[in-house]
């Protein structure tokens, strides 16, 4: 028993330390001037095949009311013990 216990309170240990991880992909930049607007759109995947995703640039664009997009980034972040994956992206622009 104690065995099972000591191998449950390692993979929450090791869960919680590789379950922050997080990336930040620019993805495109234009030759509009730089805006002060900011959009996001997201959504979250679990296990790889549950959820939608509306974390396009489009829902961004018009979530920050942009007209002219300058940056366009995406954010992938394991959540939970790594059992999701949340996908932002983010665009500025005028």
């Amino acid at each position: 028993m104690k065995t099972v216990l000591k191998v449950l309170v390692l993979m929450v240990v090791l869960g919680a330390l590789f379950s922050c991880a997080s990336l930040n992909v620019p993805v495109a930049a234009t030759s509009n001037e730089m805006g002060v607007l900011v959009g996001q759109s997201s959504g979250i995947i679990w296990l790889g095949i549950i959820g939608s995703v509306d974390a396009g640039i489009k829902e961004a664009a018009q979530d920050g009311k942009i007209l002219h997009i300058s940056t366009v980034d995406f954010e992938y972040k394991q959540i939970f013990l790594g059992l999701g994956t949340k996908f932002t992206c983010t665009v500025t622009g005028k």
